[in-house]
């Protein structure tokens, strides 16, 4: 058992390494996906099912469209400034 918990432990010492891939942008989602349902829990007066779900996948869409946008125009720039 304490050498689970030293393995458990050690995890946390060293940092996750995730790479600048466009596939691992994908860490971004579920990244998003909790700061929106954490924001929307502390903002909304009264939560009810169907609006809370409705109100998060608004806001989780906008953002996500957001960080795309903004990539391809750094992307682009980039580029441009390149060649």
């Amino acid at each position: 058992m304490a050498t689970i918990t030293a393995f458990v432990l050690a995890t946390f010492t060293t940092p996750e390494k995730i790479g600048v891939t466009p596939l691992s942008m994908l860490w971004l989602l579920p990244l998003v996906a909790s700061i929106v349902v954490v924001y929307k829990a502390t903002k909304v007066p009264k939560i009810t099912a169907v609006s809370f779900l409705k109100e998060t996948a608004v806001l989780f869409g906008s953002i996500v469209i957001f960080m795309v946008i903004t990539a391809l125009i750094l992307c682009a720039s980039a580029w441009w400034i390149t060649e």
